[in-house]
């Protein structure tokens, strides 16, 4: 089995969808498919499809997708499977849960990839960790659970599936400015200051990148626009290391060449105090 949660939910067994076209029994395969091998209690899969205003039904409703998804899973197994799909969605004492490894759900993949390349990038390997980074982002077929109704638990999911995907973004970026790579991250980091126009650590690497490529004027630019922005809508001045990194760029600070900046932090914290 197969699951595909970075992006539209997929399923497969055998080579034959699991995935139901109905939204609630979609919500349910996407929530236990997060947490293969571990009891999804009741009240949870409750929540996630109904949210506080249970209907009379729930609990019924709820064993009925359960009992629709069993039976795709049965038709995708086949008679000869050594098991049933009972021992697959396996009800336990006050919930079900996947009976899958946790290798079968790309998430846990790119969780996987991204603590091996933080442990790359805190030792220094600037070209394991770009590389590694680069091969957990490939896992995303587009936004979490893109085509999914999310509920409140699936909405919780979604938002950290995000933010690490840009977390794991940004950092990959530092490996490549860190291995001079600076020109060939200008265009990504330009639609990425435009998609998160308040983010001062994608606006540092832009800077850095900017100014490594000969366009002090340019990087200069992106950190007065981040500052007007940031006056405007929230009333407050950039953090102490951004401004400390745009004093850096007009005094023309070595420091910022890179040969000379320090390995194993952020381009963020290259002036942090």
């Amino acid at each position: 089995m197969k699951i595909q949660v970075l992006g539209p939910l997929s399923g497969h067994v055998n080579g034959m969808s699991i995935v139901p076209t109905a939204g609630k029994p979609r919500q349910i395969l996407a929530l236990l498919a997060l947490y293969p091998g571990r009891v999804m209690p009741v009240p949870t899969l409750m929540e996630e499809i109904w949210g506080t205003e249970l209907p009379l039904s729930a609990l019924t409703t709820l064993q009925t997708y359960i009992l629709q998804l069993r039976r795709r899973l049965g038709t995708a197994m086949g008679p000869d499977a050594p098991g049933t799909a009972k021992d697959v969605l396996a009800t336990r004492h006050g919930g079900y849960l996947l009976q899958i490894p946790p290798e079968a759900v790309d998430v846990h993949e790119y969780e996987r990839l991204v603590g091996e390349g933080q442990q790359a990038f805190d030792e220094g390997e600037d070209e394991r960790a770009a590389r590694t980074y680069r091969q957990a982002l490939e896992l995303w077929q587009g936004s979490a659970l893109v085509d999914v109704r999310v509920g409140p638990i699936l909405e919780i999911e979604v938002m950290r599936l995000e933010e690490s995907r840009l977390v794991t973004r940004e950092r990959r970026i530092d490996a490549d400015l860190r291995l001079g790579r600076h020109v060939e991250v200008i265009a990504e980091l330009t639609d990425l200051i435009a998609r998160h126009p308040q983010h001062e650590g994608l606006h540092s690497q832009a800077m850095v990148a900017l100014y490594r490529s000969g366009r002090q004027a340019t990087a200069l630019d992106v950190f007065h626009r981040l500052r007007r922005r940031l006056i405007d809508e929230l009333g407050v001045e950039p953090s102490p290391q951004l401004q400390r990194l745009h004093q850096a760029m007009l005094a023309v600070d070595p420091q910022l060449d890179i040969a000379s900046s320090p390995r194993r932090t952020s381009t963020f914290n290259l002036y942090a105090a």
